[in-house]
């Protein structure tokens, strides 16, 4: 005689066991008809779940984030279906729940076409309108790998063949296609009726490019057509800022072959990398950081000692020279700590903040990389900070305050945080990640700041917080990053002398603001769509002028500016004003002046935004004071 606790603290008691369905059914009609699956004692399962004992329950509809995963789950099953409805040689591997969406992976004789996928979704819908029911159920590892032996589907073979021997494997069944999954699926698959087909992507199997090459479907599901629409908006929108596109249209960056994952960055694009970099730098001068630097290439001994090598290794670009491995190293923190290990250190130095812009190589899976958003040799604005217990949480604290304070600069006021607890691969004892996990939890709930639990998801040295970004099309960018590591400063030696003049070692706090500058100014291009605000923008004024007769009067007043710190440009070309207007209005320059004899006589300037907005004539040492109170940008 099960009880069930539902979320309103109320309580039903049954006769026997019973159903979330069932539950929902004896509530009312119309949570029955509107369950899609359930949460018993925190676990997501079917509505077809049978509770056998007292338990709490949450009866998920579509109003709940979890019944959005759900139905994603049941809508790549649905177009596994689909696919092999049309294409019955088609084999499936996995397809799982991504953000906004999901994919499916199948081995086909050839490329799908976008002509496929309209095929695919036709069937899915014409499937969906079925209302087949969504059938759980259980089959031993050997059943399942005579099953799909039996089927052809060899990769599914192998998945199973992969987990390891126990407990029977779930499958779900609707009309003929099954599939081994672990659920839980909508009830049928009359439930899924809003969702849209969005490309198609060659991917390896397993993700390794030895593996042969898959086709991945990328679709999304959403219990309402505006939620889609506006949904699709945000992809045609996103798709418009791509920051590849822009690089290259803006004479940003570009890349090519003979250096993948590197980028060739040209003078516009270096100078934003400049801009971003300095305003970072005079921020965390002001804030105690001194900035080292330290060798690129460095011998793997201390990768060894550090544990990199045991756990990175193969993500590593390694050479021999002399009999010697060396390794270009992938972070700073190793090396930081040599430069903390040169000279005795009291606890009165400490806390001790060193800063690097370092330059980091990783060999990342070509089929990782993507543009300025995944690298192979990338800038990170890591710091390291050498403390004492005692300092760890008012330091974290210290942390993200100029954290928040820097991405408001670059108008960024969503931050999702999380918090990554201890992985099943890590060095240190239990004792001393509870220290490390309880310091962070301390300090973000000191600035009363909302955060979700990461379980798992932590550095093999020490927790950390994530903070992510979410800009103006509601995308999320994870970024910056604050660590604490009780294990690598005792690894590599790292010591100082306490107050009672006993030897201790540090804690060190490994951080980063953006992370990755590429990658942030990948962000920024996308986020700003190359209109840069003014004291970002590579040039922030154009002068033009109207005829031959101002080309002096133009050039000085060029260089005047150019003088005062302005990044300015002049534009005398024999070409209509209404042209070169365009033209600059197109590469995002935020401010036009334009120059005629009017201007000439009465030293002054006409002056547009890149908006079209007309702000009228200006004084030039007015328009001077303007432009360089715009370009003081300080937090």
């Amino acid at each position: 005689m099960p009880i069930v606790r539902l979320p309103d603290g109320s309580e039903r008691k049954y006769d026997a066991p019973v159903t979330v369905y069932q539950v929902a059914e004896s509530i009312g009609t119309g949570l029955a008809k509107a369950a899609l699956a359930g949460k018993v004692d925190g676990k997501l399962v079917d509505t077809s779940y049978l509770i056998e004992t007292n338990a709490t329950l949450q009866i998920i509809t579509e109003k709940d984030t979890d019944g959005l995963e759900v139905l994603r789950h049941s809508c790549a099953h649905l177009l596994a279906h689909a696919v092999q409805a049309i294409y019955p040689t088609a084999q499936v591997t996995i397809g799982p729940v991504i953000a906004d969406g999901f994919y499916y992976d199948f081995a086909f004789e050839r490329a799908f076409t976008p002509e496929d996928l309209e095929k695919f979704e036709a069937k899915m819908a014409e499937l969906a309108k079925n209302n087949f029911p969504v059938v759980r159920s259980l089959m031993s590892r050997q059943e399942a790998i005579k099953h799909f032996k039996k089927l052809g589907e060899n990769y599914k073979v192998e998945i199973i063949e992969s987990i390891p021997e126990g407990d029977d494997l779930s499958f779900y069944q609707q009309d003929n296609f099954i599939d081994l999954c672990r659920g839980p699926h909508l009830p049928s698959t009359g439930k899924i009726k809003i969702f849209k087909l969005l490309k198609v992507a060659g991917a390896y199997w397993r993700g390794d490019s030895k593996n042969a090459m898959l086709q991945r479907v990328y679709g999304t599901a959403f219990f309402k057509k505006e939620d889609l629409q506006a949904y699709l908006f945000r992809i045609e929108e996103a798709e418009k800022r791509d920051h590849r596109k822009l690089g290259k249209k803006f004479e940003l960056f570009h890349m090519q072959e003979e250096a993948p994952g590197m980028i060739f960055w040209h003078p516009k694009g270096w100078t934003v990398y400049n801009l971003v970099r300095d305003f970072i730098r005079r921020s965390i001068v002001n804030k105690g950081y001194q900035e080292v630097n330290t060798p690129q290439v460095v011998d793997r001994s201390l990768w060894e000692k550090s544990g990199h090598w045991e756990m990175f290794g193969k993500e590593m670009f390694s050479v021999q020279t002399e009999d010697k491995t060396y390794a270009v190293k992938p972070m700073n923190c190793p090396c930081h700590v040599q430069i903390f290990n040169q000279g005795l250190k009291s606890y009165k130095d400490l806390p001790l903040r060193l800063a690097e812009f370092g330059s980091c190589h990783r060999n990342e899976p070509s089929g990782a990389l993507h543009g300025l958003l995944r690298l192979r040799s990338f800038v990170q604005d890591d710091a390291h900070i050498f403390c004492t217990e005692d300092q760890i949480q008012s330091e974290v604290a210290y942390f993200i305050d100029l954290l928040f304070k820097i991405y408001q600069v670059f108008g960024f006021t969503q931050v999702k945080i999380k918090l990554s607890t201890r992985p099943e691969n890590r060095v240190g004892t239990d004792e001393i990640w509870d220290k490390a996990e309880q310091a962070l939890a301390d300090a973000l709930d000191q600035k009363k700041l909302d955060y979700e639990l990461n379980p798992g998801e932590g550095a093999f040295y020490g927790p950390k917080v994530e903070f992510s970004l979410q800009d103006s099309l509601g995308r999320v960018w994870q970024c910056g990053t604050v660590q604490v590591d009780f294990s690598m400063p005792n690894r590599l030696g790292a010591a100082y002398i306490d107050e009672h003049n006993q030897k201790k070692v540090p804690v060190m706090v490994h951080r980063a603001i953006v992370g990755s500058l590429e990658r942030f100014i990948g962000i920024l291009i996308e986020e700003f769509a190359g209109s840069f605000p003014y004291w970002l923008a590579p040039v922030q004024v154009v002068v033009m002028n109207i005829t031959t007769g101002q080309e002096d009067y133009v050039n000085s007043l060029m260089e005047k500016l150019q003088i005062s710190g302005v990044r300015a440009i002049a534009d005398l070309r024999n070409e209509k004003i209404g042209f070169k207007i365009r033209e600059h209005t197109i590469q995002r320059i935020p401010y036009l002046l334009v120059v005629g004899d009017k201007e000439v006589a009465n030293h002054t300037v006409s002056l547009r935004t890149r908006e079209g907005q007309d702000l009228g004539t200006l004084e030039i040492n007015d328009l001077v004071e303007k432009l360089k109170s715009e370009n003081n940008v300080t937090i």
